[in-house]
Protein backbone atom coordinates (compact mmCIF):
# COMPACT_ATOMS: atom_id res chain seq x y z
CA UNK A 1 0.00 0.00 0.00
CA UNK A 2 1.20 3.37 -1.31
CA UNK A 3 1.19 6.90 0.86
CA UNK A 4 -0.21 9.43 -1.07
CA UNK A 5 1.23 12.16 1.31
CA UNK A 6 5.28 10.02 1.42
CA UNK A 7 7.49 11.71 -1.37
CA UNK A 8 8.47 9.80 -4.09
CA UNK A 9 11.88 9.44 -2.90
CA UNK A 10 10.53 7.98 0.73
CA UNK A 11 11.48 4.28 0.41
CA UNK A 12 15.38 4.33 -0.77
CA UNK A 13 15.31 7.64 2.03
CA UNK A 14 14.00 5.15 4.48
CA UNK A 15 16.36 2.13 3.26
CA UNK A 16 19.08 4.80 3.90
CA UNK A 17 18.68 5.62 7.39
CA UNK A 18 17.79 2.12 8.32
CA UNK A 19 21.01 0.78 7.04
CA UNK A 20 22.57 4.10 8.62
CA UNK A 21 21.41 2.97 12.39
CA UNK A 22 22.57 -0.26 11.98
CA UNK A 23 25.78 0.80 11.10
CA UNK A 24 25.68 2.80 13.78
CA UNK A 25 24.57 -0.03 16.04
CA UNK A 26 27.16 -2.18 15.27
CA UNK A 27 29.69 0.11 15.57
CA UNK A 28 28.96 0.91 19.13
CA UNK A 29 29.06 -2.54 19.85
CA UNK A 30 31.90 -3.65 18.80
CA UNK A 31 33.27 -0.29 20.69
CA UNK A 32 31.79 -1.48 23.37
CA UNK A 33 33.06 -5.08 23.02
CA UNK A 34 36.92 -3.68 22.07
CA UNK A 35 36.57 -1.27 25.42
CA UNK A 36 35.48 -4.84 27.51
CA UNK A 37 38.10 -6.82 26.14
CA UNK A 38 40.65 -4.71 27.12
CA UNK A 39 39.39 -4.29 30.85
CA UNK A 40 40.04 -7.78 30.68
CA UNK A 41 43.11 -8.10 29.65
CA UNK A 42 43.98 -5.49 32.14
CA UNK A 43 42.65 -7.04 34.98
CA UNK A 44 44.09 -10.32 33.70
CA UNK A 45 47.67 -8.89 33.56
CA UNK A 46 46.67 -7.44 37.27
CA UNK A 47 46.31 -11.07 38.15
CA UNK A 48 49.32 -12.12 36.63
CA UNK A 49 51.59 -9.60 38.02
CA UNK A 50 50.15 -9.87 41.63
CA UNK A 51 49.88 -13.60 41.80
CA UNK A 52 53.89 -13.64 40.49
CA UNK A 53 55.24 -10.92 42.75
CA UNK A 54 52.78 -12.26 46.08
CA UNK A 55 53.01 -15.89 45.55
CA UNK A 56 49.18 -15.89 46.52
CA UNK A 57 46.70 -19.36 45.53
CA UNK A 58 43.54 -19.93 44.36
CA UNK A 59 41.62 -18.44 47.23
CA UNK A 60 42.61 -14.49 46.52
CA UNK A 61 41.28 -14.93 43.57
CA UNK A 62 38.22 -16.34 44.63
CA UNK A 63 37.65 -13.35 47.34
CA UNK A 64 38.27 -11.18 44.19
CA UNK A 65 35.63 -12.49 42.30
CA UNK A 66 33.25 -11.95 45.28
CA UNK A 67 34.42 -8.25 46.08
CA UNK A 68 33.85 -7.10 42.63
CA UNK A 69 30.29 -8.47 41.86
CA UNK A 70 29.46 -7.20 45.52
CA UNK A 71 30.56 -3.41 44.43
CA UNK A 72 29.30 -4.09 40.80
CA UNK A 73 26.19 -6.96 40.96
CA UNK A 74 24.92 -5.40 37.68
CA UNK A 75 28.06 -6.27 35.84
CA UNK A 76 28.34 -9.52 34.63
CA UNK A 77 31.91 -11.53 33.89
CA UNK A 78 33.32 -11.07 36.82
CA UNK A 79 33.17 -14.61 38.36
CA UNK A 80 36.34 -16.76 39.09
CA UNK A 81 36.14 -18.55 36.22
CA UNK A 82 35.86 -15.74 33.58
CA UNK A 83 38.52 -13.86 35.97
CA UNK A 84 40.81 -17.36 34.97
CA UNK A 85 39.87 -16.99 31.66
CA UNK A 86 41.06 -13.36 31.68
CA UNK A 87 44.27 -13.84 33.04
CA UNK A 88 44.90 -16.75 30.46
CA UNK A 89 44.08 -13.98 28.05
CA UNK A 90 46.92 -11.62 29.44
CA UNK A 91 49.18 -14.52 29.25
CA UNK A 92 48.12 -15.61 25.45
CA UNK A 93 48.51 -11.57 24.57
CA UNK A 94 51.85 -10.07 26.88
CA UNK A 95 52.54 -7.59 24.86
CA UNK A 96 49.17 -5.82 25.13
CA UNK A 97 48.90 -4.83 21.94
CA UNK A 98 44.94 -6.15 21.77
CA UNK A 99 44.16 -2.80 19.79
CA UNK A 100 46.95 -4.11 16.93
CA UNK A 101 45.27 -7.61 17.53
CA UNK A 102 42.18 -9.23 15.88
CA UNK A 103 41.11 -10.49 19.81
CA UNK A 104 39.12 -7.45 20.26
CA UNK A 105 37.20 -7.76 17.35
CA UNK A 106 35.34 -11.06 18.23
CA UNK A 107 33.11 -11.28 21.52
CA UNK A 108 34.76 -12.40 24.92
CA UNK A 109 33.67 -16.48 24.66
CA UNK A 110 35.09 -16.59 21.85
CA UNK A 111 38.16 -15.27 23.01
CA UNK A 112 37.93 -17.82 26.03
CA UNK A 113 36.95 -20.45 23.63
CA UNK A 114 40.30 -20.02 21.45
CA UNK A 115 42.51 -19.45 24.46
CA UNK A 116 41.28 -22.84 26.21
CA UNK A 117 41.55 -25.36 23.26
CA UNK A 118 44.32 -23.71 21.03
CA UNK A 119 47.64 -23.51 22.68
CA UNK A 120 49.92 -21.95 19.99
CA UNK A 121 49.36 -18.40 18.95
CA UNK A 122 50.08 -18.33 15.56
CA UNK A 123 46.92 -21.00 14.98
CA UNK A 124 44.90 -18.78 17.54
CA UNK A 125 45.04 -15.98 15.33
CA UNK A 126 44.42 -17.71 12.44
CA UNK A 127 41.20 -18.67 14.33
CA UNK A 128 40.54 -15.32 15.53
CA UNK A 129 40.93 -14.05 11.35
CA UNK A 130 38.68 -16.54 10.20
CA UNK A 131 35.80 -15.31 13.28
CA UNK A 132 35.90 -11.81 11.85
CA UNK A 133 35.73 -13.00 8.10
CA UNK A 134 33.30 -15.90 8.76
CA UNK A 135 31.33 -14.09 11.16
CA UNK A 136 31.31 -17.71 13.06
CA UNK A 137 29.20 -17.66 15.89
CA UNK A 138 30.57 -19.80 19.17
CA UNK A 139 29.27 -23.16 18.18
CA UNK A 140 30.47 -22.56 14.50
CA UNK A 141 34.00 -21.88 15.74
CA UNK A 142 33.96 -24.87 18.32
CA UNK A 143 33.19 -27.14 15.55
CA UNK A 144 35.77 -25.43 13.53
CA UNK A 145 38.48 -26.18 16.21
CA UNK A 146 36.93 -29.53 16.87
CA UNK A 147 37.51 -30.72 13.28
CA UNK A 148 41.18 -28.46 13.16
CA UNK A 149 40.01 -26.19 10.12
CA UNK A 150 43.24 -24.58 10.20
CA UNK A 151 45.06 -27.76 8.96
CA UNK A 152 42.13 -28.31 6.30
CA UNK A 153 42.43 -24.49 5.37
CA UNK A 154 46.69 -25.17 5.24
CA UNK A 155 46.18 -28.21 2.93
CA UNK A 156 44.36 -26.75 0.45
Amino acid sequence: MTLSFLPSDYAAWLATLKEHIRSARLKASLAVNRELISLYWHLGQEILQRRKRQAWGSKVLEQLARDLRAEFPDMKGLSLTNLKYMAMFAEAWPEGLIGHQAGDQIPWKHNCVIIEQIKDRPTREWYIRKTIENGWSRSVLEMQIETAAHRRAGAA
